[in-house]
């Protein structure tokens, strides 16, 4: 029905108990997204970003020229690889290609870039692999990107409306909140309507597992609905540095400061490594162990 592999992989996404997530997949006859679903419904697990643990090494980059800028993820085997400047360099130049070239997708890239890749990997010593890619170009704004840890975050914002060093600043400061507050969406209009009818039968089953009246139940789906919108929508966040304000307010403020509008356009976030897996062989013990139990 299900393996102990089965068990790693709901235990990176959920954070929940080995027996927990054991349980889970008996449950749901071993269908991940239901057993997701179940440890969610018990309370157990957090979810919504459904984040893994980061297992994979490699960096993220970004490099801007003029209204142009661009984002890059790479991966290789191991940290110490990953900080290396071959490497590094490796990786940059798969920013300035991007940034440069008119690139499809990151197929179209891996195939252009094959050669190197080929020539790096056996320079180095280790598998390298780029991942994805993205390329911002504004008309009437600014592109800011930040870069987290040494490249295990990275970030690029799109800003319109001005191209002043207020604005400039602004982009900065959004572009810290995108890093460390993880937004999945700009606004609520973008969450998908499927996304939010799952999360309000997920919120529906929490509040009948915790004994709610049912008259009750609906009024507080959505109250924890607007949780929702303020955890995961980028205009909805508390600002990091004056959580006294939303983003959105924030954007509004220095707009007004300058007597200009403006918006948040668009933004991309890359967690290196985030949604691979590299084996454990300690872990997985474990969770054999458990299995047995």
């Amino acid at each position: 029905m299900f393996t102990g592999s089965d068990v790693i992989a709901l235990r990176q996404k959920t954070g929940a108990g080995v027996l927990d997530c054991k349980k889970a997949l008996t449950e749901t006859d071993g269908d991940m997204e239901k057993a997701v679903d179940y440890l969610r419904e018990k309370g157990i697990a957090k979810a919504a970003k459904k984040a893994s643990r980061i297992a994979a090494e490699g960096i993220v980059a970004a490099k801007i020229e003029g209204n142009t800028g661009v984002l890059v993820e790479v991966n290789c085997e191991t940290d110490f690889v990953a900080n290396g400047d071959k490497y590094r360099e490796f990786v940059a130049g798969v920013a300035d290609y991007v940034l440069n070239n008119d690139v499809k997708d990151a197929d179209a890239l891996i195939e252009a870039k094959k050669d190197e890749t080929i020539e790096a990997t056996a320079t180095i010593g280790e598998k390298i692999a780029i991942r994805r890619f993205v390329k911002y170009t504004t008309e009437s704004g600014i592109i800011e990107s930040y870069i987290h840890m040494g490249g295990k975050v990275g970030v690029l914002v799109e800003i319109e409306g001005c191209t002043c060093e207020k604005a400039h600043e602004l982009a900065h400061d959004v572009a810290l909140q995108i890093a460390a507050a993880k937004p999945l969406y700009l606004n609520a209009s973008e969450v998908p309507q499927e996304v939010l009818e799952h999360e309000k039968e997920i919120l529906k089953a929490q509040a009948l597992n915790e004994g709610k009246p049912a008259a009750i139940i609906d009024r507080m789906v959505e109250g924890r609905v607007k949780k929702y919108y303020d955890e995961f929508c980028l205009v909805n966040q508390a600002f990091i540095k004056d959580p006294s304000i939303t983003i959105e307010k924030l954007v509004a403020n220095v707009g007004k400061e300058m007597g200009k509008t403006l918006t948040i356009k668009r933004f991309t976030r890359f967690e290196m490594g985030e949604g691979l897996e590299k084996k454990n062989e300690d872990f997985a013990a474990e969770v054999e162990a458990q299995m047995k139990k």
